[in-house]
């Protein structure tokens, strides 16, 4: 029996093609993912980069971590969906070329960026959460079913609704701190399969722990 599951499988669980590996999947050079983060969709998951990436016609990248989950519908909102505001009207004329585009293209050009959106690792998306663009979620947070995250998460909060607030911090902050130090989704392996009871239910002081005598500890 292998020590781990291989992160490059796209299909992790062979009796339930729902769940698929994203690292083994997305093809774009705008999304990157990390090891073990997964899908999950009993419509289609292996549509994710097309179906849950919206509108990332820019320059923007999707960049998420190691060990996430996103349940079914998570999506991710681009720049690239960005409207003009700066005039009367938010139609996209440029989008439709021709002579609308020679008349309109520095205009389009003009539309600010947030820049790209970026998931820390070990976060756990409701079933249809949505990420509006440029937002940055931090390393061990939730988002709620249905909530749609406008502004940036930080490390280990719990956030919901329209548009998302933080609800609650899982831990306080000297715990947070000793969470992010350990940064056990970049342990090896081998190592998060040894300890993988105390990341799943010990407390932030033991996996602290682990990583100093590993010689693993960040910051």
């Amino acid at each position: 029996m292998p020590v781990a599951p291989d992160p490059n499988q796209l299909h992790p669980l062979p009796d339930h093609p729902r769940v698929v590996l994203l690292k083994s999947l997305v093809r774009s050079d705008k999304i990157v993912v990390g090891d073990y983060t997964y899908y999950d969709d009993p419509q289609d998951a292996t549509a994710f980069e097309h179906r849950n990436v919206l509108y990332s016609y820019g320059e923007e990248k999707l960049v998420i971590g190691a060990y996430c989950a996103l349940a079914a519908g998570t999506t991710f909102v681009m720049s690239g969906g960005n409207h003009s505001t700066s005039g009367p009207s938010t139609f996209p004329f440029t989008i439709f070329g021709g002579e609308w585009a020679e008349r309109t293209v520095d205009i389009a050009l003009d539309i600010p960026s947030r820049g790209d959106t970026v998931v820390g690792n070990d976060v756990w998306f409701g079933h249809r959460s949505l990420v509006m663009p440029g937002v940055r979620i931090g390393d061990g947070a939730i988002v709620a079913t249905g909530a749609v995250v406008t502004a940036d998460v930080p490390p280990y909060a719990v956030v919901g609704g329209n548009p998302a607030r933080p609800l609650k911090q899982r831990y306080p902050d000297e715990d947070v701190r000793r969470l992010l130090r350990a940064a056990w989704w970049h342990w090896p392996p081998e190592l998060v399969t040894e300890h993988v009871r105390t990341i799943m239910a010990g407390t932030p002081e033991e996996v602290e722990r682990i990583a100093e005598a590993n010689g693993l500890l960040t910051g």
